[in-house]
Order: structure tokens, then sequence, then C-alpha cells
């Protein structure tokens, strides 16, 4: 207990006793007054209890003193907001990893959710060094621990995998892992694998390290811009200022600052000199003079010591999203190919029926029916649960779309086009209007899947806008050949062989035609 709250409670006790006192006195005056002794052994009891209460307190009071509880050392704890956050963002990873149907997929992401459910307990600060090739990122890793960590050269490419070492920082409890990274724009394939390793070694940095030695570039700009805006903590770090006049430096600082202000502030622009370069003394010889990292030192404690536990979680909250991310991409990836199996295997079986039925009317009722029990499928691949009655319902309102549209005419002159006869006889029309019904219900499948996609949304342009652009993406010459042929090797036999005959008998000339 400090001498100040000592002070006060001795000050305070004063304070009660002498009023308790003088409640006492009061109340033995008026028990002398008093007749009555029932009310006067009521008083006396009062009396009795309040010096109870006095003797208590202070006991009490002296026992706390006498007590002086140590204070618990308190851990570093990640904000309790951000840690519900991150935990139920791993727990929706995990069900939806288990939707993955490859089995090695599946492990290594469990794997990495584990690995960073496993932040919460840590008890280190991981620093990302990044920048370009030979701006110094190695020199100032060197500076940081004291000792020669690796090679430092003028060549791009010194530095070819993430290496991690240890180092204290004054005023910081925690340990602190640095990490040296390729740097970017290196040629060549291998450089492009070891700026994509950099990349990702960035984003799981809890404070990131960008290092400079000039004004930044447009290939520097956009790698740290993307950082910054994804909420990952970065030090813009000028390296080299040694090599530059003091009001170059300055116009450097300030060109630098006014690039980054939007999602930096003035202060987390720094200038240091890593490795200075050698000084010739009068004497001939050669001074190597100290590095000069005041500037980082100082903001990297500062920034650490008020931020630090904020700056663990967010980093925990970012990777778990950004697995969700993965995550959400794969399983879309997985349920595309499903969903367009799905429709692979209606269109076909939409042709079929159409070619045995004889009736028009029939034709088109036949293909409601064959998308129905299609857009329950789809339904079902992207978790949707869905009746036929309203897997019906969908089907007639795209059907009628794709009319509205005059997209079923088009798709008509686009197969005969393609098949280079016009509708006549009996055979070809039903070929041209099976092979159109397989069409119409590739276009109308895929404009299913994005419905399910987006969570059985049209999306701002309604369902008029997601038909449009599939029907433009399935027109191109090049599908339509291959849906063609694809086409002739799923009708019968028979047809299929008077077709493939058709195609590579020559064009017809002049009366040919009558």
């Amino acid at each position: 207990m400090g001498t100040s709250r000592l002070l006060i409670l001795l000050v305070g006790l004063a304070i009660i006793l002498g009023l308790v006192l003088w409640l006492v006195s009061a109340l033995q005056g008026f028990y002398g007054q008093i007749t009555s002794p029932w009310l006067a052994n009521l008083v006396l009891a009062l009396i009795i209890g309040l010096l109870i209460v006095l003797i208590g307190a202070f006991i009490y009071y002296l026992w706390q003193f006498r007590r002086r509880p140590r204070r618990a050392k308190v851990e570093p704890q990640v904000p309790v907001a951000k840690t519900d956050a991150a935990t139920q963002t791993l727990a929706a990873v995990r069900r939806q990893v288990a939707q993955i149907q490859d089995e090695m997929t599946r492990q290594a992401l469990l794997e990495r959710s584990r690995d960073i459910e496993a932040g919460f307990a840590r008890q280190t600060f991981k620093i990302v060094v990044f920048g370009t090739g030979s701006a110094g990122k190695t020199s100032l890793v060197n500076a940081l621990i004291g000792r020669m960590a690796g090679a430092v050269g003028a060549t791009l490419g010194t530095t070819t995998v993430g290496q991690t070492y240890s180092f204290q920082l004054r005023g910081i409890d925690r340990d602190l892992w640095i990490t040296d990274t390729p740097g970017l724009l290196e040629p060549g394939v291998a450089g492009t694998e070891r700026e994509q390793a950099a990349r990702k070694l960035a984003t799981e940095a809890d404070l990131l390290l960008f290092v400079v030695d000039q004004d930044l570039t447009q290939s520097e700009y956009r790698p740290l811009s993307t950082l910054g805006h994804i909420g990952k903590r970065s030090l813009l770090v000028l390296n080299k200022i040694d090599r530059y006049r003091p009001e170059d430096r300055e116009a450097i600082l300030g060109q630098l600052r006014e690039r980054v202000r939007s999602w930096m502030t003035p202060e987390d622009v720094v200038a240091i000199a890593a490795h200075p370069q050698p000084v010739i003394l009068p004497s001939k010889e050669t001074l190597q003079p100290d590095p000069d990292l005041q500037n980082l030192l100082r903001r990297m404690s500062r920034v650490l010591r008020v931020e630090g536990d904020d700056l663990m979680a967010d980093n925990i909250l970012l990777q778990s999203q950004r697995l969700g991310e993965e995550v959400r991409e794969l399983l879309d990836q997985q349920r595309r190919r499903q969903a367009d199996q799905v429709v692979d295997r209606f269109q076909w079986i939409g042709a079929g029926v159409i070619w045995v039925t004889p009736i028009p009317v029939v034709d088109l009722l036949a293909t409601a029916a064959v998308n129905a029990q299609m857009v329950v499928e789809i339904a079902q691949v992207y978790g949707c649960e869905l009746n036929l009655e309203r897997g019906r319902e969908l089907a007639v309102s795209l059907a009628k779309t794709l009319g509205s549209l005059g997209i079923v005419k088009g798709v008509l002159e686009i197969v005969s086009r393609a098949l280079q006869f016009s509708v006549a006889g009996y055979v070809v029309g039903k070929t041209v209007q099976a092979i159109s019904a397989a069409y119409l219900i590739r276009i109308a499948g895929k404009s299913f899947i994005e419905y399910f996609r987006n969570d059985q949304d049209w999306g701002d342009g309604g369902i008029t806008e997601v038909v449009q652009h599939q029907f433009q993406l399935n027109r191109r010459d090049e599908f339509v050949k291959a849906f063609i042929q694809d086409a002739i090797t799923k009708l019968p036999e028979s047809l299929g062989l008077a077709l493939r005959q058709k195609a590579e008998a020559p064009e017809p000339q002049g009366d040919d035609w009558e």
C-alpha cells in the first residue's frame, strides 16, 4: 500500500472514531435521562453494537494494511472480442473443411486451422522484414540482432528463403521473432516463387517492416498498399540515409509519408542506416560506423508496447479470415464441378426427351420437368433444401425469361447454322430441337448455379442479367463447335452417323439446293 493510501486510511479512521465516540457520548447522556427500562436497554444495546462495529472496522482495515497483497503479474491477453471472432471464424472454417472431399486437402486445412488457434497462447511477436531485393533487409536484421545473420550483398536474390531469428527489445517483455524474406522483383521463375513465399510471410506478421532505399516505385507501392488496406500493421523504413544529404533525406521522407498517408501515420515512416558506408580517416584507415537504428527502435518499442496485444489479435483474426476465404474458394470450386456434372447430365437427358417426344406441347412440359429436377439437384449441391414444386416454379420462371429475351430463337439459329442445314423434315427438325433443348438446359443450369452460389439471390441485375451473361458465355464459336460434336456422340448411333456424314459432305453448289 502506498504512502498516500495509508494517510487517507488513517485520516478516515480518525474521523470515524471521533464521530462514533461523539455518538456514544450523546447516547450515554440520553440514556441517563430515560426512565423507561425497556427503552434504556434498547439504547444500551445500540451503544454496544456501535462499539463492536467500530472495533471490527478498525481490525479489518488494519489487517488489510498488514496483509499488503502482492499484485499478480498480468500476462498479456488477446482482446476478448477479437479472440471470440477468430474462434467463431475457425469453427465455421472447420465446418466447411469437413465438406471438402479430397482427404489430403482437408487434413492440410485442418492442420493450418490448428496452427492459427495455437496463436492464442503465443508469447512472441512475429516481425517480418519485407521489400525489394537488396534494399537492405538483411543488413537491418543483422543490425537488430547484433550479429551477421545472413549474407549482405548488392546482388538481387541474396536471401533465398525466409530466415527467422530471435532478439530482445528494451521495454518489451516478450521475445521478438524477426524474419528476413526474399526480395521482390527478382528475375526468373525462382524469383517469382520466392516473392510469393515472401508475400505469404508478410501476411502472417504481427508487425511488418517494409524496407526501401529511395522513394516508392509502383512495384513497391502495390504490395505495401495491399497489405496496409487489409489491416496489416506496418512501418515504412527508409534505409541507407547516410547516402543522402539532409535536405534530400527530408524530401524523400516527405514524399513517402504523403504516398502512404491514407493508411499509415507520419510517425510510422522512419529513417535508418542499417549498414552505413565506411568512412576513410585522414590516416587512411577505414572506420565502419555503427548502425543508426534509433528512430526505428523507438517506434517499434512504442508500437509493440501500446498496440502489442491488438496486433496479435488482429493477426490471428486476419489469418483465420484468410483461411476461411481459401476454404470457401476451394469449396466453391468443388461445388461448381459437381453442379456442372448435374447440368451436363440433364442437358443430354433433356435432348433425349425432346427426341422421343413427337408433340411440341409435350416437348415443353417434358423439358420443364427435366429442368425442375435439375434445379433441385443443383440446390442440394449447394446445401439448399428445395422441393420439386419449388424447383418447377424456378424452372418455369427462367424458361419465360429465356423466351422473353429471344434466347430460344437465338439458340435454334445457332444450332441450325452449326449443323449447316435448314430446319426441314421431321428427323432434321427433331435433331435441331433436341440439341437446342440441351443448349437451353445448359444455359438454365449455369444460371441456376450462379443463383445458388449467391445464396439464392439473382443479384442486383436480376434473373435477366444472369441469363444474358450465361448466353453470351456459351455462344462463342469454339464452344458451339465442341458442343455440337459432343451432342452428336450423345444422340442415337444411327442418327449420329447420318449427321457426321452430313457434316462431312461437300456443300451443295448452284441448283443442288433445289
